[in-house]
């Protein structure tokens, strides 16, 4: 979905548990070169480079790979972009999540009690073939490089602008981006849209939910015209407004 010049809302489809599911990176772009907003699950390459065409942005344009938080609908096809992209790609994230992102760590939500309840709640009706390789996936989660850290308050001059936003909460690395050309912002996981209204992150995804709300503090510094949030799409109105309520713990 295009949103305004050089930003571009990625709309990656896949299935999941027996169903399908939408992610929305985000993908920002100038003459220079293009940042791609995190990577989607594993096997969903072809899917983001079928997505860049669309948006008629060639997929050597992208330089730079923004990976927004360590979780698997975020890391999951970092390493299969940059094993067929031509071109040289820098990787970007926080200096928290660059060792679960990297391997070397466990990724925190991957708690033995979790992979049994995401083992349990697999329908029936899923092929055997398919919930191995689902959890042969939670057992050995994707990992991929990280170039360059992140810690908040950077500005990287692609695009327009983009300045680096640190949302602790869902992860402890958590981060948002403000596009200043379209004041736009891309929140990552630290808000969702459900049936057409902006609301905060996804309790039963976000281990510290107090620090979530409190980081949504840090976005009433910057006139936002538009949200694009990972699970859920893009979310125009009273933004700001909307937003101090959620801050304030308002539903």
């Amino acid at each position: 979905m295009h949103i305004a010049k050089g930003i571009e809302m990625l709309e990656i489809t896949v299935p999941v548990m027996g169903g399908t599911d939408t992610f929305c990176p985000a993908l920002i772009w100038d003459e220079a070169g293009a940042v791609l907003i995190d990577t989607g699950v594993p096997g969903a390459a072809q899917k983001f480079k079928e997505a860049a065409a669309e948006a008629s942005v060639p997929w050597d344009l992208v330089r730079t790979i923004l990976i927004t938080h360590q979780d698997i609908d975020h890391i999951g096809s970092l390493q299969a972009l940059l094993e067929q992209s031509q071109s040289k790609i820098t990787v970007f994230a926080h200096e928290i999540e660059r060792p679960y992102i990297e391997g070397d760590k466990m990724l925190l939500k991957l708690t033995p009690d979790a992979v049994a309840a995401a083992e349990a709640m697999i329908p029936p009706s899923v092929p055997e073939e398919w919930k191995r390789a689902f959890l042969h996936v939670l057992a050995h989660p994707p990992k991929g490089r990280v170039d360059q850290t992140l810690t908040g308050g950077e500005y990287l001059p692609i695009g327009g602008g983009i300045t680096i936003i640190h949302t602790p909460g869902h992860s402890p690395g958590h981060l948002s981006l403000y596009h200043h050309a379209s004041r736009t912002l891309i929140a990552a996981d630290a808000l969702t849209v459900r049936g057409g209204q902006l609301s905060g992150p996804d309790a039963a995804a976000t281990p510290d939910m107090a620090t979530a709300l409190q980081s949504l503090h840090k976005f009433a510094e910057f006139e936002i015209d538009q949200v694009i949030c990972y699970h859920g799409g893009l979310f125009r109105g009273d933004v700001n407004r909307r937003i101090a309520e959620l801050a304030q713990g308002d539903h």
